[in-house]
Protein backbone atom coordinates (compact mmCIF):
# COMPACT_ATOMS: atom_id res chain seq x y z
CA UNK A 1 0.00 0.00 0.00
CA UNK A 2 1.40 3.53 -1.12
CA UNK A 3 -0.17 6.93 -0.27
CA UNK A 4 -1.87 7.92 -4.17
CA UNK A 5 -3.56 11.04 -4.96
CA UNK A 6 -6.06 11.74 -8.10
CA UNK A 7 -6.57 15.00 -10.05
CA UNK A 8 -8.51 15.45 -12.84
CA UNK A 9 -6.90 14.94 -16.48
CA UNK A 10 -9.25 16.63 -18.73
CA UNK A 11 -13.12 15.52 -18.47
CA UNK A 12 -12.43 12.03 -19.77
CA UNK A 13 -9.52 10.90 -17.80
CA UNK A 14 -8.09 10.86 -14.41
CA UNK A 15 -4.74 10.50 -12.96
CA UNK A 16 -3.30 8.76 -10.22
CA UNK A 17 -0.12 9.26 -8.79
CA UNK A 18 2.10 6.97 -6.45
CA UNK A 19 5.22 8.53 -4.69
CA UNK A 20 7.34 10.28 -6.87
CA UNK A 21 10.31 7.98 -7.57
CA UNK A 22 11.73 5.23 -10.12
CA UNK A 23 10.93 2.39 -7.90
CA UNK A 24 9.98 -1.33 -9.49
CA UNK A 25 7.67 -2.18 -6.30
CA UNK A 26 5.63 0.96 -7.32
CA UNK A 27 5.26 -0.21 -10.76
CA UNK A 28 4.25 -3.62 -9.85
CA UNK A 29 1.74 -2.08 -7.23
CA UNK A 30 0.64 0.07 -9.93
CA UNK A 31 -0.11 -2.94 -12.49
CA UNK A 32 -1.58 -5.25 -9.82
CA UNK A 33 -4.36 -2.45 -9.35
CA UNK A 34 -4.60 -2.31 -13.12
CA UNK A 35 -5.64 -6.02 -12.65
CA UNK A 36 -8.07 -5.92 -10.12
CA UNK A 37 -9.74 -2.86 -11.57
CA UNK A 38 -10.08 -4.98 -14.67
CA UNK A 39 -11.24 -7.80 -13.35
CA UNK A 40 -13.26 -6.82 -10.51
CA UNK A 41 -14.43 -3.45 -11.17
CA UNK A 42 -14.10 -1.38 -14.85
CA UNK A 43 -15.60 -2.37 -18.13
CA UNK A 44 -12.25 -2.55 -20.64
CA UNK A 45 -14.83 -1.94 -23.59
CA UNK A 46 -15.44 1.44 -21.63
CA UNK A 47 -11.73 2.02 -20.26
CA UNK A 48 -8.28 2.63 -21.24
CA UNK A 49 -6.22 2.52 -18.38
CA UNK A 50 -2.37 3.80 -19.11
CA UNK A 51 0.31 2.60 -16.51
CA UNK A 52 4.08 4.87 -16.44
CA UNK A 53 6.78 4.62 -13.93
CA UNK A 54 4.29 6.02 -10.69
CA UNK A 55 1.12 6.63 -12.39
CA UNK A 56 -1.97 5.49 -13.51
CA UNK A 57 -4.53 7.73 -16.29
CA UNK A 58 -7.79 5.97 -16.24
CA UNK A 59 -9.40 6.99 -19.25
CA UNK A 60 -13.63 7.09 -19.94
CA UNK A 61 -14.10 6.51 -23.48
CA UNK A 62 -17.72 7.23 -24.09
CA UNK A 63 -18.95 10.29 -20.97
CA UNK A 64 -17.17 12.54 -18.91
CA UNK A 65 -16.36 10.68 -15.60
CA UNK A 66 -17.96 12.76 -12.31
CA UNK A 67 -15.11 13.48 -10.26
CA UNK A 68 -15.24 13.70 -6.65
CA UNK A 69 -17.43 10.33 -6.60
CA UNK A 70 -15.23 8.20 -8.80
CA UNK A 71 -12.42 9.17 -6.86
CA UNK A 72 -13.85 8.04 -3.74
CA UNK A 73 -14.64 5.16 -5.50
CA UNK A 74 -10.92 4.57 -6.61
CA UNK A 75 -9.72 4.93 -3.16
CA UNK A 76 -11.95 2.35 -1.53
CA UNK A 77 -11.20 -0.24 -4.43
CA UNK A 78 -7.38 0.31 -3.99
CA UNK A 79 -7.43 0.09 -0.02
CA UNK A 80 -9.32 -3.06 -0.82
CA UNK A 81 -7.51 -4.68 -3.93
CA UNK A 82 -6.33 -7.59 -1.76
CA UNK A 83 -3.49 -9.65 -3.22
CA UNK A 84 -4.25 -9.04 -6.61
CA UNK A 85 -1.01 -9.99 -9.06
CA UNK A 86 -0.21 -8.44 -12.05
CA UNK A 87 -0.66 -9.58 -15.39
CA UNK A 88 2.59 -12.30 -16.16
CA UNK A 89 5.57 -10.45 -17.59
CA UNK A 90 7.98 -11.92 -20.58
CA UNK A 91 11.79 -11.13 -20.67
CA UNK A 92 12.39 -10.23 -24.25
CA UNK A 93 15.53 -10.94 -25.41
CA UNK A 94 16.26 -8.01 -28.38
CA UNK A 95 19.18 -8.59 -31.55
CA UNK A 96 20.84 -5.11 -31.83
CA UNK A 97 23.54 -4.49 -33.97
CA UNK A 98 26.50 -2.33 -32.58
CA UNK A 99 28.07 -2.35 -36.00
CA UNK A 100 29.63 1.52 -36.08
CA UNK A 101 27.36 2.26 -39.37
CA UNK A 102 24.38 2.16 -36.49
CA UNK A 103 26.00 2.71 -33.50
CA UNK A 104 26.50 6.48 -34.83
CA UNK A 105 27.17 7.84 -31.12
CA UNK A 106 29.37 4.97 -29.78
CA UNK A 107 32.63 6.80 -30.54
CA UNK A 108 31.64 9.82 -28.46
CA UNK A 109 30.11 7.61 -25.86
CA UNK A 110 33.29 6.47 -25.43
CA UNK A 111 35.24 9.01 -25.15
CA UNK A 112 32.80 10.80 -22.62
CA UNK A 113 32.68 8.40 -20.34
CA UNK A 114 36.60 6.72 -21.20
CA UNK A 115 35.03 3.10 -21.33
CA UNK A 116 35.78 1.33 -24.53
CA UNK A 117 33.55 0.30 -27.33
CA UNK A 118 33.41 -3.70 -26.64
CA UNK A 119 32.86 -2.67 -22.67
CA UNK A 120 30.19 -0.44 -23.74
CA UNK A 121 28.62 -3.06 -25.72
CA UNK A 122 29.68 -5.64 -23.08
CA UNK A 123 27.82 -3.76 -20.44
CA UNK A 124 24.37 -2.97 -22.34
CA UNK A 125 23.60 -6.62 -22.91
CA UNK A 126 24.87 -7.86 -19.69
CA UNK A 127 21.62 -6.02 -18.04
CA UNK A 128 18.18 -6.68 -17.80
CA UNK A 129 15.92 -3.86 -18.38
CA UNK A 130 12.58 -3.01 -16.52
CA UNK A 131 10.02 -1.25 -18.86
CA UNK A 132 8.88 1.74 -17.15
CA UNK A 133 6.82 3.48 -19.73
CA UNK A 134 5.40 3.04 -23.60
CA UNK A 135 5.04 6.20 -24.84
CA UNK A 136 6.77 9.58 -26.98
CA UNK A 137 6.11 7.37 -30.23
CA UNK A 138 4.14 4.58 -30.55
CA UNK A 139 5.63 1.48 -28.53
CA UNK A 140 8.72 3.63 -27.35
CA UNK A 141 10.20 2.24 -24.49
CA UNK A 142 11.39 3.90 -21.66
CA UNK A 143 14.15 1.09 -20.15
CA UNK A 144 15.11 1.65 -16.44
CA UNK A 145 18.19 -0.74 -15.21
CA UNK A 146 20.98 1.15 -17.08
CA UNK A 147 24.52 0.59 -15.08
CA UNK A 148 25.32 3.75 -13.52
CA UNK A 149 28.75 3.81 -15.41
CA UNK A 150 26.55 3.82 -19.28
CA UNK A 151 24.50 6.91 -17.64
CA UNK A 152 25.14 9.69 -20.08
CA UNK A 153 23.62 13.31 -20.80
CA UNK A 154 21.06 13.84 -23.75
CA UNK A 155 22.83 15.37 -27.15
CA UNK A 156 22.36 19.18 -27.17
CA UNK A 157 20.94 19.56 -30.43
CA UNK A 158 18.42 16.91 -31.36
CA UNK A 159 19.11 15.41 -34.73
CA UNK A 160 16.03 15.63 -36.76
CA UNK A 161 15.97 11.99 -37.96
CA UNK A 162 16.78 8.60 -36.18
CA UNK A 163 16.29 5.44 -37.75
CA UNK A 164 14.17 3.37 -36.65
CA UNK A 165 15.05 0.45 -34.58
CA UNK A 166 18.11 2.67 -33.34
CA UNK A 167 18.69 2.16 -29.48
CA UNK A 168 20.41 5.00 -27.38
CA UNK A 169 21.05 6.20 -24.03
CA UNK A 170 19.50 8.96 -22.25
CA UNK A 171 20.30 10.12 -18.69
CA UNK A 172 19.28 6.54 -16.54
CA UNK A 173 17.84 4.86 -18.98
CA UNK A 174 17.92 2.95 -22.65
CA UNK A 175 15.39 3.15 -25.22
CA UNK A 176 14.69 2.09 -28.39
CA UNK A 177 13.12 3.99 -31.44
CA UNK A 178 9.99 2.06 -33.05
CA UNK A 179 10.31 4.31 -36.28
CA UNK A 180 12.15 6.83 -37.73
CA UNK A 181 11.40 10.69 -35.81
CA UNK A 182 13.71 13.06 -34.37
CA UNK A 183 15.50 11.98 -31.00
CA UNK A 184 18.17 13.75 -28.37
CA UNK A 185 19.26 10.34 -26.97
CA UNK A 186 22.95 9.01 -27.91
CA UNK A 187 22.85 6.04 -30.64
CA UNK A 188 24.70 3.32 -29.82
CA UNK A 189 23.08 0.53 -31.89
CA UNK A 190 20.13 -0.52 -33.66
CA UNK A 191 17.47 -3.23 -33.64
CA UNK A 192 16.67 -6.02 -36.50
CA UNK A 193 12.98 -6.87 -34.84
CA UNK A 194 10.20 -4.75 -35.70
CA UNK A 195 8.10 -3.65 -32.02
CA UNK A 196 5.42 -1.55 -33.74
CA UNK A 197 3.45 -2.64 -36.44
CA UNK A 198 -0.31 -0.86 -36.21
CA UNK A 199 -1.54 -4.14 -38.39
CA UNK A 200 -0.74 -6.21 -35.75
CA UNK A 201 -3.13 -7.55 -32.71
CA UNK A 202 -1.65 -5.82 -29.94
CA UNK A 203 0.51 -3.47 -32.32
CA UNK A 204 3.37 -3.32 -29.55
CA UNK A 205 4.28 -7.49 -27.86
CA UNK A 206 6.24 -5.62 -25.03
CA UNK A 207 3.91 -4.11 -22.25
CA UNK A 208 4.73 -2.03 -19.30
CA UNK A 209 6.55 -4.21 -16.46
CA UNK A 210 8.34 -6.16 -18.81
CA UNK A 211 11.72 -7.13 -19.04
CA UNK A 212 14.22 -6.36 -22.13
CA UNK A 213 17.48 -7.75 -22.47
CA UNK A 214 19.83 -6.89 -25.42
CA UNK A 215 21.66 -9.47 -27.50
CA UNK A 216 24.54 -8.12 -29.85
CA UNK A 217 24.37 -9.33 -33.20
CA UNK A 218 26.84 -9.37 -35.86
CA UNK A 219 25.82 -7.21 -39.39
CA UNK A 220 25.37 -10.21 -41.87
CA UNK A 221 22.98 -11.82 -38.75
CA UNK A 222 21.06 -8.29 -38.40
CA UNK A 223 20.79 -8.88 -42.05
CA UNK A 224 19.45 -11.52 -41.88
CA UNK A 225 16.88 -10.98 -39.46
CA UNK A 226 15.56 -8.40 -41.28
CA UNK A 227 14.75 -10.51 -44.15
CA UNK A 228 13.36 -13.11 -42.17
CA UNK A 229 10.65 -9.87 -40.38
CA UNK A 230 9.48 -9.15 -43.78
CA UNK A 231 9.04 -13.01 -44.54
CA UNK A 232 7.05 -13.59 -41.23
CA UNK A 233 9.65 -16.06 -40.04
CA UNK A 234 11.74 -14.48 -37.60
CA UNK A 235 10.86 -15.90 -33.96
CA UNK A 236 10.89 -13.54 -31.33
CA UNK A 237 12.77 -14.80 -27.73
CA UNK A 238 10.42 -14.74 -24.65
CA UNK A 239 10.86 -15.89 -21.29
CA UNK A 240 7.80 -15.99 -18.84
CA UNK A 241 8.94 -14.28 -15.44
CA UNK A 242 7.15 -14.04 -11.91
CA UNK A 243 4.19 -11.57 -11.98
Amino acid sequence: MYPISMQSFGVHAILVEWPNKVDENILDDILAFIQDLKKNRLDEKEWELVPSYNSLTLIQRAKPIDFEPFCKNLQEWYNNKGKTKAAQKFLWRLPVCYDLDFGIDLQEVSEVLNISISEIILMHTSNIYTVYSIGFLPGFMYLGGLPKALETSRKTTPRLKIEKGAVGLAGKQTGLYPQESPGGWNIIGNCSVSIFNAKNEPPCFVNVGDKIQFNSISRAEYDLHKIEGEVGIYQLEKIEVDA
